[in-house]
């Protein structure tokens, strides 16, 4: 399989796109990421892989998501075998570009805004945004700045980041961005942890420990047929007696991230995010509220 092409300007990224769309390969699908590659994003890449003619794969840690005390310094960075990686899953493109090229006023101190950027509104206060101040106007910012790069017309985003998924979706309908925003269902150890770069900072004990939000997550979605509040209370039990974990939140909402009470029935979210050690971990799960409606019983006929 042929290495991709390694773009690391926006004039070297636009080069190779119209390269390939003078051979009637146009369309494009677009995964962006921060590096640290690990078969979550692997599994990214083949969903989005047919989904156009030119999979284009970025890789920039962003400065402007990360707060005061934050872990940007340390953040992994592992270009050659993140290469490797989108080799192996055909990737047409990989953006690497630098600091100065996405932020060519450079940045400030973590936290501070950077000239322009994209407000996340109100569902930018909540659950993440409330323990992050900061963090979804960074986001919103460079995903925003990575689609007038790549132009795509398809992105694909993992699940587990459910309120960052939420927001990009609210600011592409909001600012009217001519791209479609998939979702991807999140991707597991074999041992029920949600796959994360963060995943790496955990020691082996820790590791253990964290397997207390995959359960607390299934322990709630078991109790989805009596309710938002068995549900929590569920998940909460799990939680709070689990040794390492230090529970930050869990909440129940609907697809979009909107309240729910314990009358509403039909699909929903549980959403949590909690601290192991140092590592701030975030997981969900789909659960269904209620009683699903009976089907109707058949007619007897005379």
């Amino acid at each position: 399989m042929a290495a991709p092409v390694v773009a690391r300007t926006r004039a070297e990224l636009r080069a190779a796109l119209d390269a390939r769309a003078a051979h009637d390969v146009s369309r494009v699908s677009f995964v962006p990421t921060m590096g640290a590659l690990h078969d979550g994003h692997a599994r990214l890449m083949a969903h989005a892989r047919p989904l156009a003619d030119t999979l284009v794969v970025s890789i920039f840690v962003n400065p402007t998501q990360f707060g005061p005390g934050e872990d940007l310094d340390a953040y992994p960075r592992t270009l050659d075998a993140d290469l490797a990686v989108c080799e192996r899953e055909g990737v047409d493109v990989v953006f690497v570009p630098d600091v100065e090229e996405m932020y060519p006023g450079g940045v400030g101190a973590p936290g501070e805004p950077v000239g322009v950027m994209v407000d996340p509104g109100p569902l930018g206060t909540v659950l993440e945004g409330a323990a992050r101040p900061t963090h979804f106007r960074g986001v919103l910012t460079v995903v925003a700045k990575l689609f007038a790069a790549v132009r795509p017309d398809v992105a694909v985003f993992g699940e587990k980041d459910f309120q960052q998924l939420a927001l990009i979706r609210r600011m592409v309908r909001d600012l009217a961005l001519d791209v479609e925003v998939v979702g991807h269902p999140i991707v597991r150890e074999a041992d029920g942890l949600a796959l994360s770069s963060r995943n790496t900072y955990l020691s082996d004990v820790q590791h253990e420990q964290a397997l207390a939000l995959s359960r607390a997550l299934a322990a709630g979605a078991g109790e989805g047929v009596v309710g938002r509040d068995a549900v929590l209370k569920a998940a909460r039990d799990v939680l709070e007696s689990a040794p390492g974990v230090d529970l930050d939140y869990v909440v129940v909402t609907d697809p979009y991230l909107g309240e729910v009470d314990d009358d509403f029935a039909g699909e929903a979210r549980i959403v949590l995010a909690a601290r192991v050690g140092t590592t701030r971990l975030l997981d969900n799960a789909p659960v269904t509220l209620g009683h699903a409606p009976a089907s109707p019983a058949p007619s007897e006929g005379r």
